[in-house]
């Protein structure tokens, strides 16, 4: 259950709506998930969220679906169970397939165990690993 309302289009005040349809325009979609509507109760930090998350996840020396992995391996290790859905669902739109998926899910996995181990041993850091 949410903290706070998701708020559809006629409760969303204008500068929300406007960031709604924003996201409209730019995803072709009519479709504003429950992320943004969460959001639209404070209407400043929906839009600026939106602002940086298109500028954070657009083209560039990462390729869009990489940005999606790491988005979705992030979110694993948070625990917003949100975050991955709704990553691998944009994820398989940029082409993920079943095998990518299956071994996303084996790194992220292998990662875990391995930060509890180096975490819980202690292990000090070696010299050539520094910058």
């Amino acid at each position: 259950m949410a903290t706070v309302r998701l708020l559809s289009d006629e409760e969303a005040g204008a500068e929300a709506l406007a960031t709604f349809n924003d996201i409209r325009v730019k995803r072709q979609t009519d479709y504003v998930n429950n992320f943004w509507r969460a959001l639209a109760n404070d209407p400043a930090t929906l839009k600026a969220t939106w602002e940086r998350l298109q500028v954070v996840m657009a083209p560039g020396t990462l390729d869009p679906l990489v940005k999606e992995l790491i988005y979705i391996a992030v979110s694993a290790a948070n625990g917003c169970d949100y975050c991955v859905h709704s990553h691998t669902a944009a994820a398989k739109a940029k082409g993920m397939t079943p095998a990518q998926h299956g071994e996303l899910l084996a790194v992220i996995a292998m990662a875990a165990q391995t930060n509890a181990l180096a975490t819980a041993l202690a292990v000090p850091i070696d010299d050539r690993f520094k910058a």
